[in-house]
């Protein structure tokens, strides 16, 4: 008997399948996983490769000589940046200028300290612009200790790319467009936090 979802590759029990919405958007999400992340029964970038058909994931910590990644950062008619916050980073889709061309964020799926280390490995990562979102977020990963209030799933940063570089939201202010990929995201924290034996989360996650 399989007991893992073949779709979302979760066991049945924790399955997410019934809370993805295929979304059409003109935005591409790359997804850069470290193995570590794969394996989590917490993981969030499945919920943004189940709802999206512009999202790829690729798996590794060194990615300089991935050739498809390579291949996709080849491609002139897209515009590529990565999501990583320091002292260079600006702000996203401050440059409306480059918001003409098609669009690719890159997103490292990590803790922060392995994200960093992905960084720094993956070297045809290092001329790409790199954007952050606004730091005042919060996000809503209560089952998983962050070091910053403002730290937030790969989900959740997805769908804040989304909502600020989606033509339709940018035209029309229509940020329910990616709600789904937030409800998926909660209920699959929810869910978790039921199973927990009781107090457990009281006591390890609630501020």
């Amino acid at each position: 008997m399989i007991r893992f979802c073949l779709q979302c590759l979760k066991t049945k029990k924790a399955c997410i399948c019934e809370w993805i919405t295929p979304i059409t958007t003109d935005i591409e999400l790359i997804i850069l996983q470290h193995p570590t992340e794969a394996k989590r029964p917490l993981g969030t970038a499945k919920i943004l490769s189940l709802s999206l058909a512009n999202c790829r994931t690729f798996i590794g910590e060194n990615f300089s000589e991935h050739s498809e990644l390579n291949q996709l950062l080849a491609d002139d008619s897209y515009h590529h940046q990565v999501l990583f916050l320091d002292n260079e980073s600006q702000a996203i889709g401050t440059d409306k200028a480059l918001l003409q061309k098609k669009q690719r964020v890159i997103l490292l799926d990590g803790t922060w300290k392995k994200a960093y280390k992905m960084w720094q490995l993956s070297t045809n990562l290092h001329s790409l612009p790199k954007v952050h979102l606004n730091t005042d977020l919060s996000g809503n990963y209560r089952v998983r200790k962050a070091p910053k209030d403002n730290a937030l799933s790969t989900a959740e940063a997805g769908y804040h790319i989304l909502t600020q570089l989606d033509n339709d939201c940018m035209a029309s202010n229509n940020v329910e467009k990616f709600d789904s990929i937030l409800t998926a995201f909660d209920n699959m924290i929810e869910f978790h936090i039921s199973q927990m034996p009781e107090g457990v989360f009281e006591k390890n996650y609630r501020s």
